[in-house]
């Protein structure tokens, strides 16, 4: 069921919003301690404790203005109330910047899972906005559980070789470039496996 059409501008604001919130919260606190009941917290802790509420907040406004949330939304949402709360909790970073090598693990896992039964349950939940061939979902599935892979791979290197604002810098905006640049990439794909019009 298709949910409701809102304001794409408010739609993107809900959606990058937090994450923007995290990225400028950590930027202002990351060389500050911040000491709470005698346990000492970093910037990093405290920007971590911004962004699991706002996202929180912004997903259940996004599910109350459009009716439905996608199943990766879902997903999403789940692992950062988890490892942002286990970052909070345990006074420890790592786990924030774990929850994005598992995402991206676990949906190349579901999308791989599918395509061994025979099926892309990518194009479950892209046809309408995308209709493409049964080849076509067939190949972009393969490149989407490759792409993701790398994802995984490519944060486990930077958090675990490179700095916080390193790290940060690339979940605020190297994903989202990442993603955008392999969609792109993706055009001879879409027009190539197109379904025609009159179909």
């Amino acid at each position: 069921m298709a949910g409701k059409k809102i304001n794409p501008w408010l739609k993107a604001g809900l959606e990058f919003g937090p994450l923007l919130a995290f990225f400028i919260a950590f930027s202002r606190l990351k060389t500050q301690v911040f000491t709470v009941a005698g346990t000492e917290y970093s910037g990093f802790i405290l920007a971590t404790a911004i962004f699991v509420p706002l996202l929180v907040a912004s997903t259940l406004v996004l599910w109350r203005l459009t009716g439905r949330l996608a199943a990766m939304q879902i997903a999403t949402l789940v692992l950062v109330i988890v490892f942002g709360g286990l970052t909070i909790w345990l006074n420890d970073p790592r786990f924030l910047k774990m929850k994005v090598t598992i995402i991206y693990l676990l949906f190349a896992g579901i999308l791989g899972l599918g395509m061994a039964l025979g099926k892309s349950w990518l194009a479950l939940v892209m046809d309408e906005v995308l209709p493409l061939t049964a080849e076509g979902w067939r190949i972009l599935t393969w490149r989407l559980i490759a792409f993701f892979l790398g994802l995984a791979v490519l944060n486990e290197v930077i958090w675990r070789t490179m700095s916080d604002q390193a790290w940060v810098n690339f979940k605020t905006f190297g994903l989202s470039v990442l993603v955008f640049a392999f969609f792109m990439a993706q055009t001879r794909l879409f027009a190539r496996h197109a379904v025609p019009k009159d179909e």
